[in-house]
């Protein structure tokens, strides 16, 4: 079965095309769901209902673009919606906290897995992690992450800056 023929499938209630895609996408779109997740049973909660959202919704999709970015974005909303509700996003560290930084040392990063480089964004703060994997990882814009999270774009800039401050901080300990 090709993709457009499961996406129909779905279209179409067939829970045998459901699970296919399920089976298809669940890992990726956890990988996704992780990267906005305090922990792995968050991650699995937004993974549970970003399918549901998807299931529920499938029959809007239009064939424009990606399939795989569609759902993509469904998740990323989830997650978003999720923390919002629980008011996740306020948290942060205190400016005190982060030493200021002459000059970034990129050949820190380059000395680290992409492996660790992912648990390090893990611990960020959720409000810096959530702006961090907005513009970092999924290309949002600062205008978009605003509009998104409903604060001024010169906060996702600083919560950007702050979360990369806070990321060079981290690597340098680390080596």
């Amino acid at each position: 079965m090709n993709e457009k023929e499961l996406i129909e499938a779905c279209k179409n209630n067939d829970v045998r095309a459901q699970k296919l895609l399920y089976e298809t996408f669940a890992r990726k779109m956890m990988s996704v769901c992780l990267r906005y997740a305090d922990n792995r049973e968050m991650a699995e909660d937004f993974l549970q209902d970003g399918f549901i959202k998807v299931f529920s919704s499938i029959r809007s999709y239009s064939y424009e673009g990606s399939f795989e970015g569609w759902m993509r974005r469904i998740f990323v909303n989830t997650a978003l919606e999720a923390l919002r509700k629980n008011d996740l996003l306020r948290n942060g560290v205190e400016l005190n906290a982060l030493e200021p930084q002459q000059e970034a040392d990129y050949s820190a990063v380059e000395k680290i897995s992409a492996d660790e480089l992912m648990e390090l964004i893990a611990q960020l703060p959720p409000g810096f992690r959530t702006v961090f994997n907005m513009f970092a990882i999924e290309g949002y814009s600062h205008r978009e992450i605003a509009e998104t999270l409903n604060i001024n774009e010169s906060t996702s800039r600083s919560q950007y800056t702050r979360a990369k401050r806070l990321l060079q901080k981290w690597i340098k300990e680390l080596k």
